[in-house]
């Protein structure tokens, strides 16, 4: 087998609600889709969702990489499995000079681009195979000690910024749909978080729903113990990222204090970050999201090296994800062990363009099967990819 082109696409996913949290508010999501064929016929798809506050791209930073990368030349070497897909997605390089140079450094600019990339060739080749794209745990070796086949998972809800009274039907919704964990946005600039959290827990009784917060980077390592003794009483399992980035440090001396476990997220984006984390003690859990993280290889090796230390992790997602990131994050879910929460799989609920023709929305209780297709197992819907289609190119061997 061998590559022969490459196609990206800059599309537009608009949301059926405005999601807000401290760092960020959309209504819409720029995304990067990218379709791989190989000389058999074969074609896989792959998505990346580039997050300027996360990993420093934008949509055209990302653009700009593809178009200078020579990505076609890169992956032209022939291959006969999906091992050897692997090994060729694992060599894909980007010419990062240009990006701002915190993000460079920690080795995670570009990471949305090799996340689509990466997917687009990794399901080429196990559709080629016949085999589903939750294959790839078995076949590589740092990811032996995380394996674990499951045939269904569970999914976790969120609660966004918003009004009290629409906190209050989404918790209701939550109770309803049978969920037994959420995660809800606190730090937001106007927001009582005690209060929110009283509301939620009126609805959502301890013992019942594990409750975790995540405040994207909204307090400082200054007031964190004075944000979160408010909070304590409702119960919390885990306290995400609640200090930017530059402040991350501050962590290793707050960690043992507060009596919860610390989860990063915004600092936890590459092997550079995890390493970091795990040597100075800055955190209790991971949360790995496919796109963020550089796509399936790296997140399985997050996941590994987090086990390795003694750490939890969670697979997280990011807004606006479509079909095929949720499809790529079910293989994971489904087929490693240990996964404290799992967040995705919102398709029918939030975007109003999913791009597969098969719905993978998670269905009461958060409860969802596994996609025993070959590659990703779902099926791009054309039409819709058109719709939402800002731009595209293409690169031919």
């Amino acid at each position: 087998m061998r590559l022969t082109s490459l196609t990206a696409y800059h599309v537009r996913i608009p949301l059926k609600h405005k999601v807000r949290h401290a760092s960020h508010s959309r209504d819409e999501t720029d995304s990067l889709i990218v379709r791989c064929e190989l000389d058999n016929g074969a074609v896989g798809w792959g998505e990346g969702l580039p997050r300027p506050y996360v990993t420093g791209e934008t949509i055209d930073s990302v653009w700009s990489l593809l178009a200078d990368s020579d990505l076609v030349q890169q992956l032209s070497e022939p291959f006969e499995n999906l091992a050897q897909a692997m090994a060729l997605a694992d060599r894909i390089k980007f010419n990062v000079a240009d990006g701002e140079r915190s993000f460079v450094e920690r080795g995670c600019f570009g990471n949305s681009a090799r996340c689509a990339v990466e997917l687009s060739l990794l399901d080429a080749a196990a559709r080629s195979e016949g085999v589903p794209l939750s294959r790839v745990p078995e076949l590589l070796p740092e990811a032996f000690a995380v394996r674990e086949s499951r045939s269904q998972v569970q999914y976790s809800a969120a609660i966004t910024a918003m009004s009290p009274w629409a906190t209050t039907v989404r918790a209701w919704k939550i109770r309803l749909y049978g969920f037994h964990q959420c995660k809800v946005k606190v730090g937001v600039e106007g927001v009582d978080d005690a209060e929110l959290l009283r509301r939620i827990r009126k609805i959502l009784p301890a013992g019942r729903v594990d409750l975790r917060i995540d405040t994207n980077e909204a307090w400082t390592c200054e007031n964190l113990e004075s944000k979160l003794a408010p909070l304590l009483p409702f119960d919390i399992t885990s306290l995400e990222q609640p200090v930017p980035h530059s402040q991350v440090a501050g962590l290793a001396k707050l960690r043992g204090r507060i009596g919860i476990p610390l989860m990063l997220d915004e600092s936890l984006c590459s092997l550079t970050d995890a390493h970091r984390a795990i040597e100075s003690g800055t955190c209790d859990l991971f949360n790995i999201r496919l796109s963020k993280c550089g796509g399936f290889l790296s997140s399985l090796r997050l996941a590994a090296l987090a086990r390795q230390a003694g750490l939890g992790y969670q697979l997280g997602c990011q807004v606006g994800e479509t079909g095929i990131l949720s499809a790529a994050g079910r293989h994971f879910a489904c087929s490693i062990t240990d996964i404290r929460s799992l967040e995705g799989s919102y398709d029918r609920h939030l975007v109003r363009e999913p791009l597969t023709r098969q719905d993978l929305t998670f269905r009461r209780r958060g409860l969802a099967a596994s996609l025993p297709g070959p590659g990703l197992g779902v099926e791009i819907d054309q039409a819709a990819l058109q719709r939402v289609t800002v731009r595209q190119w293409e690169q031919r061997l």
